[in-house]
């Protein structure tokens, strides 16, 4: 039985992980935001369950809430980020709003064609942004 203050949300170490590339860093700059090595950042990363309170100090070095890391989930972003560019003004020729996810297709590989996704996004929205500076 869990206790209140304990999180086993599916792998956290994984999620810990996904955020963290998200957001750009490497384990070397989040270990120097929270003050412990790569390998701890590693180590954690691998790290199945863990209690809130650790959470609560990983969530604030990687600059989002605890909830939102205890809740991560990639169709979430996905599904955000398109909103977010639709209600901006940027063009979203690039991006479908219909998505199918073949249960065959090998999850590394969806979260890779993600990745490729949300990088091109975000390029696409830094010309726009410069654009609008000029």
């Amino acid at each position: 039985m869990e206790t209140a203050d304990y999180t086993n949300m599916l792998h956290i170490g994984r999620k810990i992980e996904r955020v963290r590339r998200l957001r750009g860093m490497t384990q070397t700059e989040l270990g120097e935001a929270m003050g412990i090595s790569k390998q701890a950042v590693s180590k954690m990363e691998q790290t199945e369950q863990m209690d809130d309170e650790r959470i609560k100090e990983i969530a604030k070095a990687l600059g989002v809430t605890e909830d939102g890391l205890k809740k991560f989930n990639e169709e979430t972003v996905l599904y955000n980020t398109i909103n977010f560019y639709e209600n901006c003004g940027v063009s979203t020729s690039a991006v479908s709003n219909t998505h199918t996810f073949n249960n065959n297709f090998p999850l590394e590989k969806t979260v890779e064609m993600f990745e490729k996704l949300l990088k091109r996004e975000r390029d696409n929205f830094e010309k726009v942004k410069k654009a609008r500076k000029k």
